[in-house]
């Protein structure tokens, strides 16, 4: 699925009770994260909850795995990853993250330190790809 098909899916639900649980859901078809960078070292600073990224690079495109160990925040790194993965630096770094956000509507939606703990991802993956 790609971020454009997200927002038309976001828009046929009703209300937010329906959009919170298929953020879930989103967050339940997350590919597992390796034992490994299920440490401090790939810790996201900034989320409330525990928060786990995982970089990868491949012919010039970056590729990321993520974990939580929060149902809400699970969704909302699948979210992340479907914005930034298979992305170059460059395409990266161009995201306009907030527009994006603002169409799906989760920052009316979300509690400060959600808010807060989607943007420490986005930063970690522009740090990742170099794309600050």
């Amino acid at each position: 699925m790609d971020i454009n098909e997200l927002i038309d899916n976001f828009e046929l639900l009703d209300g937010w009770e329906e959009k919170y649980s298929y953020i879930i859901e989103l967050g339940s078809h997350l590919e597992p994260l390796d034992e490994e960078y299920r440490t401090e070292d790939w810790k996201v600073r900034g989320c409330q909850s525990q928060v786990w990224l995982e970089p990868k690079k491949e012919n010039g495109k970056f590729y990321f795995k993520g974990d939580s160990d929060a149902f809400i925040v699970k969704g909302l790194i699948a979210i992340v990853l479907m914005i930034y993965s298979n992305k170059s630096a460059q395409e990266i770094k161009e995201i306009e993250v907030e527009e994006i956000f603002a169409k799906l509507k989760l920052q009316e939606h979300l509690s400060p330190s959600r808010r807060n703990g989607l943007f420490s991802m986005v930063e970690k993956i522009k740090e990742y790809a170099g794309a600050q």
